[in-house]
């Protein structure tokens, strides 16, 4: 038996006269037109202002608060997050990629709210981007709000402008960032990768 699933949002996109258009939807028109759709065909004739929306979501982000900080127990406690997934845009293409963040630091008798961790990550996810440099700006946000310059971010992304255009094949990139008592061998460089090759309970590598 077929069933017709109704689109979502559908009482959205209803005329609204005394609407301004979001100049976006210009550009999704005329996008659509250069690559041969008719931008009014049923299927289409909302899509502009859905990518106009969907942009503005994007750029427009929100985190919310980011800097709750809370009393710690002891001092030079290793702190590890593992397993944040983010999405953001490769500046170079336009395509979407996805990267999973692991980020540590050691406390110096503050610590940062869990959400938080999520809500910098999210931050530095929405605007182009390439990833070794959201890699890097979690590091120097998560050093700024906690205070502590020992901080490691692990990032492992796939790239749509890999998989989906070019060569297209799926391969993971692993980037990282260490700072302070992280940057050179010694025992708490090892006690983050050791974590960090055992995070969300299996191998990494």
């Amino acid at each position: 038996m077929a069933v017709t699933l109704e689109p979502e949002h559908v009482g959205d996109y209803q005329d609204e006269p005394d609407r301004n258009p979001d100049p976006l939807e210009a550009i999704a028109r005329k996008l659509l037109i250069a690559i041969g759709e008719d931008p009014d065909r049923e299927g289409l004739a909302q899509t502009p202002r859905r990518y106009a929306r969907w942009w503005r979501e994007f750029s427009e982000y929100d985190p919310g608060s980011i800097e709750t900080l809370f009393e710690g127990f002891t001092d030079n406690q290793l702190v590890f997050v593992s397993d944040i997934r983010v999405w953001s845009l490769c500046e170079h293409h336009l395509l979407p990629f996805n990267c999973t963040l692991s980020i540590a630091y050691r406390s110096d008798k503050r610590l940062l709210g869990l959400s938080k961790f999520a809500r910098i990550a999210h931050k530095h996810a929405h605007k182009l981007q390439v990833q070794e440099r959201l890699v890097s700006d979690v590091a120097t946000e998560i050093s700024d709000v906690t205070g502590s310059a020992d901080v490691a971010v692990i990032g492992r992304g796939e790239h749509l402008c890999m998989t989906m255009r070019g060569i297209r094949t799926g391969a993971q990139m692993t980037s990282a960032v260490f700072s302070g008592v992280f940057e050179t061998d010694g025992p708490e460089r090892s006690q983050l990768l050791a974590l960090a090759h055992t995070s969300g309970g299996q191998s990494r590598w």
